[in-house]
């Protein structure tokens, strides 16, 4: 990918700035190393992420889930990030089997913006999606140390758009844990499935770390998944009445339009004169499962050097690849072929400084669109011009006949339909291959983006190196930081453009800078402590935004602590929202920065109002016998012209609270979550169409008339203030003779909607979530084995593809281990969804069955 020169010297800029501070800090720490065995004693209550600094788990101001890799090995399910599904407060939906999202605290979605995740501190999002795609870059269960999740907002000292939350995956160290470690899993899926045979999943995984000498060490990884999909299949009709007033429902609806099938949606309707009635008549389309290639393949590998300099500083390179086929869901399902992520990453770690630097590369290889392949798929026999006349002639030549209009609706279908493309044949394979390349979604399917993402920062520790005098005077403590970040496009011509005219076909050039500085202060001997976070940052095309977090722990003693914190926080357009550009299916969605839709918003109608007028209309022409120029008439005040505007950042305020405790001993840990958010200015979409004509009493006649109108997608702000709610309880109690116990329950609730518009993303979280285990990794003799009980209630989902009821869900997983004595190998059987009741997390998305696997380790544990 060619950067341009700024870009080029930006990046320049900021690595020269991280390897400044590393030299400066080579110099001056002169810590020494804390014995292994002291470091493995803290490790399970030494937690990082909520502070950017090592504290205690008790001490924590906010809620934080840890953990480790002990957790993982007695889990059932078949990846530690599979497992993180089970921890208080997260909600994992499924668009795939490569693909799963994390969320915290409502408000979830397929791509999920408002919540980071990183792998040893380094975001591994993939840029033009503002996201990560599952863990396709992260690391294998062979290397994964441990794991702290964050519930909740942490924009105040990470700035992130992590208003919903962040999880930090960290990596085993080769210092620490050397040696050679292999792993093969085997599983199956799609037992007893209505829509796919029984199929194999396979996974190699290695990790080799050597350490050279105290002060140099390396390690690898490297794995191969294979697999079959889980395939999305979900034949709901979503326009059920758009022919209500003929009585055309069900089957012989002529517009149907099915969830999971794709050229049939509103850009591929019209509605046809036929007989003195007007019909809603959609194109044919294809169903999802005729058109995706559902095997699922991720190559991955990373490398990384360490280097001691001096005391336990630490200089390290790591390079991240990953390789990898599977489906992915935004307002679209997408199949992702060829796809290439990867990072290089530089960080030191110092006594009192750190300092990280990581560039992020993007390239969507062969990927396709499914909804732009089906629909060109249709049109590669007719166009839609063809295709709508000759279903209008075929109509008309059944009704003739003395065919009743339902039966002449399915007749004009098949006279249209006459030399379509037909799934299986080799002329449907050679199109969709050939569609697979056209990088233009009003003929082809591509998804080619070329992306990059370049980060760096640094963080002091003040007081530690600088203000320890001053710390005695006052008992405060200081820690500050800055970053920059750049994300870079290279204009494709189809998803997006460069909007300055003066610099058409360079890189799109995206960034912002961020500082933050953090005050603590103990009190009260010691039993609490305070703690003051602001943050300032400046994103391009947006004024500067201060983000605030106050907090603080009061610790009675060592057993029990309570927690409160106040903040606010923001998120900022991802590249996708702000920059996009497409022309998909006649409808082009256009970024909402006023650099990429200047004058749309202005000039546009809602579609809301457009549809509702065309449903008035058609039912005064049908039923009531007006000619079509008086029923526009009549119904032309239902039109609405859009009332939104350019893109603002998100914003949430919220309160927190909670407890933690060791009860009984310090067999029972409890952990108690509280909170209430504000969201203000959700980033969002709203359907406007611009009538191809300024003659005021001509454009009614225009936004009836889809050939009339150009249609957009456009991002903007909802009007929508949200107030919700919720709470979560952790237990975890030793029971004796190795049995642990584990349970967490979490509570969401939308209290309010101001001024509500509809356009936010729907809350989409169940009200309730429940996971209760028991595991042991001794049960009899060298055997372990653990069982988890899952239960999420039913709740209402919306997006731009579909909006309904999610049936609740349950589901028992399991597995036993045994542990061979004097060998370090283990073998694991385990199952998810062991019943094997297929059930979606989400609407629009696959049904998921049960997953069977064995997994066989050897090497470090």
């Amino acid at each position: 990918m060619q950067l341009n020169t700024a870009y080029q010297n930006r990046i320049r800029a900021l690595v020269c700035s991280l390897l400044l501070c590393a030299v400066q800090a080579f110099g001056q720490d002169t810590t020494k190393v804390a014995p292994a065995d002291s470091l493995s004693k803290t490790l399970e209550d030494v937690v990082v992420t909520a502070m950017r600094t090592p504290q205690q788990l008790m001490q924590s101001p906010v809620g934080i889930e840890k953990v480790t890799a002990k957790d993982f090995a007695r889990s059932a399910a078949p990846s530690f990030y599979d497992a993180l599904q089970s921890l208080k407060g997260v909600q994992m939906i499924t668009p795939s089997l490569g693909f799963r999202v994390i969320n915290t605290r409502g408000f979830a979605n397929t791509t999920n913006v408002r919540f980071a995740q990183l792998v040893d501190g380094a975001d591994v999002q993939s840029p033009h999606i503002g996201a990560p795609v599952g863990n396709a870059l992260g690391p294998s269960d062979l290397d994964i140390r441990s794991v702290e999740l964050v519930p909740g907002g942490a924009s105040a000292l990470y700035g992130m758009n992590t208003t919903n939350g962040m999880v930090n995956l960290f990596t085993k160290k080769p210092f620490e844990q050397p040696g050679l470690s292999v792993q093969q899993k085997a599983g199956i899926n799609h037992v007893h499935s209505a829509v796919a045979p029984a199929k194999l999943f396979a996974e190699t995984a290695l990790r080799w770390a050597h350490v050279w000498s105290s002060k140099l060490a390396f390690k690898l990884n490297g794995s191969y998944t294979t697999g079959y999909d889980w395939v999305a299949d979900d034949r709901t009709d979503l326009s059920p009445l758009a022919n209500a007033s003929t009585g055309l429902l069900g089957a012989g609806n002529p517009a149907l339009d099915p969830v999971n099938g794709y050229g049939n949606e509103s850009s591929n309707r019209r509605t046809l004169a036929l007989q003195g009635k007007n019909y809603v008549v959609a194109r044919s389309g294809y169903y999802e499962k005729e058109v995706a290639d559902y095997r699922l393949q991720n190559v991955k590998a990373d490398a990384s050097i360490y280097y001691k300099p001096t005391g336990n500083a630490t200089l390290s390179y790591t390079y991240r690849r990953a390789d990898f086929n599977t489906i992915y869901q935004r307002s679209n399902r997408f199949r992702l072929q060829g796809y290439v992520l990867q990072q290089h990453a530089l960080d030191y770690a110092g006594s009192f400084i750190r300092a990280k630097a990581y560039v992020n590369l993007e390239n969507t290889g062969r990927s396709y669109n499914l909804r732009s392949m089906a629909e060109n798929l249709d049109r590669v026999s007719k166009t839609d011009d063809q295709w709508f006349a000759a279903y209008a002639s075929g109509f008309n030549n059944a009704v003739g006949q003395g065919l009743s209009p339902a039966a002449a609706h399915g007749a004009a279908r098949g006279f249209a339909d006459a030399g379509r493309l037909q799934p299986g044949t080799e002329a449907f394979a050679n199109s969709l291959h050939r569609l697979q390349d056209i990088n233009n979604w009003d003929s082809g399917a591509a998804l080619r983006v070329k992306a990059a993402l370049a980060h760096a920062e640094v963080q002091v520790d003040l007081t530690q190196q600088w203000l320890q005098h001053w710390k005695k005077r006052t008992g405060v403590e200081l820690l500050t930081g800055m970053d920059m970040r750049s994300y870079v496009i290279v204009p494709d011509g189809n998803y997006f453009i460069n909007p300055d005219v003066t610099k058409a076909g360079r890189n799109l050039v995206y960034g912002r800078w961020g500082a933050f500085l953090s005050a603590s202060r103990n009190m009260l001997a010691q039993k609490l402590r305070t703690g003051l976070v602001m943050r300032l940052d400046k994103n391009d095309y947006f004024t500067p935004r201060l983000a605030v977090r106050a907090t603080a722990v009061y610790s009675p003693n060592t057993k029990h602590s309570l927690r409160l914190a106040v903040q606010n926080g923001y998120r900022y357009p991802s590249i996708f929202e702000g920059f996009s550009n497409i022309n998909s299916g006649g409808v082009r969605r256009v970024g909402g920065l006023r650099v990429m839709s200047q004058g749309v918003f202005e000039a546009s109608w809602l579609r809301s109002s457009i549809d509702a007028f065309a449903t008035a209309v058609n039912r005064d022409v049908n039923t009531g016998g007006l000619s079509r120029s008086a029923a526009i008439e009549k119904n032309k005040s239902l039109l609405r012209q859009n009332s939104y505007t350019y893109l603002e950042p998100e914003a949430v305020s919220s309160i927190e609270g909670g407890y933690r405790g060791r009860l009984l001993k310090g067999r029972l840990f409890v952990d108690v979550d509280l909170y209430y958010n504000r969201y203000r200015n959700f980033i969002a979409q709203v359907e406007a169409h611009v009538p191809l004509t300024t003659v005021a009493d001509s454009i009614p006649y225009a936004l009836y008339d889809r050939r009339q109108q150009a249609r957009y997608r456009l991002w903007t702000n909802s009007k929508t203030v949200v107030h919700n709610y919720g709470a979560a309880l952790k237990a975890r109690m030793d029971l004796g003779k190795g049995f642990i116990a584990d349970g967490n329950l979490s509570y969401a609730r939308l209290q309010q909607q101001e001024n509500s518009d509809g356009l936010e993303d729907g809350f989409n979280t169940p009200k309730w979530m429940v996971n209760l285990g028991l595991s042991n990794d001794q049960l009899w003799g060298r055997w372990g084995g653990g069982i988890l009980f899952r239960w999420q209630d039913s709740y209402y989902w919306q997006s731009f593809l579909v909006n309904g009821q999610v049936p609740a869900i349950a589901a028992l997983d399991a597995q036993v281990t045994y542990a061979f004595a004097k060998q370090p190998f283990r073998i694991k059987v385990g199952a998810t969804n062991l019943t094997n009741h297929y059930q979606a997390s989400f609407l629009g998305g696959p049904q998921v069955g049960g997953f069977y696997y064995t997994a066989l380790s050897y090497g470090v544990r």
